[in-house]
């Protein structure tokens, strides 16, 4: 098993490379850095509050289960950074690109990862054709925390699942 870990860890980390230093390019640099901030706090609370109080229904109806999704699907992370408090990429790789200010928090789960899914997911659910917008702006957000040098693949993933998870079962127990 202690094997098996120590591959995972090692292709984690490789991927994280091929991401963070095999993809950069001034095109890339830009994007990506403003992309993800639809996945912090700022725009998914903003977008999910906005869209619950002007928008017509049914994505009204929706926004409000996005936002309960979004409350809820921040206790999960806040649990998984207390108890596996993983160091960030950067700190720990070198030559890992960054920008300024990154994050100095735990590394494992991406929050932001978490939220832009657990935010888009309750659309997509309720509107399959919003998938064909929604779900590579949340895949872009995700492969933006990696390329920002703040997350390994792993981390995205796991808030990947935590956001999707949360939303499904939002959607699912929403009276």
């Amino acid at each position: 098993m202690q094997r098996f870990l120590m591959k995972m860890k090692h292709l984690d980390q490789r991927l994280f490379v091929g991401i963070n230093t095999g993809l950069h390019g001034s095109f890339l640099n830009f994007w990506l850095y403003y992309l993800t901030h639809m996945g912090g706090a700022t725009f998914t609370i903003s977008a999910t509050v906005l869209l619950w109080i002007f928008a017509p229904d049914p994505w009204k109806h929706t926004a409000l289960i996005a936002a309960v999704s979004l409350a809820v699907s921040h206790i999960p992370v806040a649990i998984a950074k207390k108890t596996y408090p993983r160091v960030r990429p950067y700190l720990t790789l070198p030559g890992t690109h960054t920008f300024r200010d990154p994050l100095t928090d735990h590394s494992f789960p991406s929050g932001h990862t978490t939220a832009i899914f657990s935010v888009t997911m309750p659309f997509m659910i309720m509107e399959p054709m919003s998938a064909f917008f929604l779900a590579p702006i949340a895949m872009l957000v995700g492969l933006s925390r990696i390329y920002l040098g703040l997350h390994y693949p792993s981390d995205v993933l796991a808030g990947a699942v935590i956001g999707t998870g949360v939303a499904f079962g939002t959607v699912a127990l929403w009276p």
